[in-house]
């Protein structure tokens, strides 16, 4: 199979499963990946050596190939993890949380981010950190409790890659910029209308559900 057919049945199964992890969680069945979806039944393997699985690295080249494309929506989401959305999940997630209608009140710096996201979008990592001027070790866990709740709420998303640093370094955008049309849908949306669509596609036990819920109870503590 070629890239480009793997990268199509990857968009496929996005849209018909609603949201998927890149990796397997342990190897674990739930919740479902996209290596388990182009590989069933085969462990995945984290090794990068002589020895390892190259089919690892080529899913992370076509993760961001695809967080690109816009035929789906690409974040750090599920326990901080690579995740892909189809839009149908992502607007009903966005109404759900109430992240596109303001009822989530973000932590001062988290808005800070959110304000320079909101000003210029897509912004790499070095960027982000240099116009809030949180560089520097001694600010690395200061900048990841900022960006949590933009990620977890979804305020920002995934854009491609940018080498502007020794590794590659992640685009970053604000949803409302990215993604104006959904961002304008979800704000149409009841969020127990919203809760219902996505149970009814994703299934109450679902764990990227669980996870949702769980993160708009959390909102309660900013």
């Amino acid at each position: 199979m070629s890239s480009q057919q793997k990268k199509k049945k990857m968009i496929q199964a996005i849209q018909s499963k609603g949201c998927l992890l890149v990796y397997p969680l342990e190897n674990r069945k739930e919740p479902a990946s996209l290596w388990s979806e182009l590989y069933p039944r085969t462990k995945m393997r984290w090794e990068w050596d002589q020895e390892g699985d190259n089919r690892v690295a080529e899913m992370w080249v076509l993760r961001e190939e695809l967080s690109r494309s816009r035929e789906v929506i690409y974040a750090k989401w599920f326990r901080g993890r690579a995740t892909f959305f189809s839009k149908e999940v992502f607007v009903n997630i966005l109404a759900y949380l109430g992240s596109s209608q303001g009822e989530v009140s973000l932590p001062r710096p988290s808005q800070e981010a959110l304000d320079s996201f909101l000003l210029d979008s897509p912004q790499s990592t070095k960027i982000i950190k240099e116009n809030l001027g949180w560089q520097g070790r001694i600010m690395e866990s200061h900048y990841n409790r900022a960006l949590k709740p933009l990620w977890n709420f979804l305020y920002i998303v995934g854009f491609g890659e940018v080498e502007d640093s020794s590794f590659p370094s992640l685009n970053m955008a604000a949803t409302q910029n990215l993604f104006e049309d959904l961002w304008l849908k979800s704000l149409d949306l009841d969020p127990k209308d919203a809760e219902e669509r996505l149970v009814k596609i994703l299934g109450e036990e679902n764990l990227f559900l669980k996870y949702a819920r769980r993160i708009k109870k959390s909102a309660e503590l900013y």
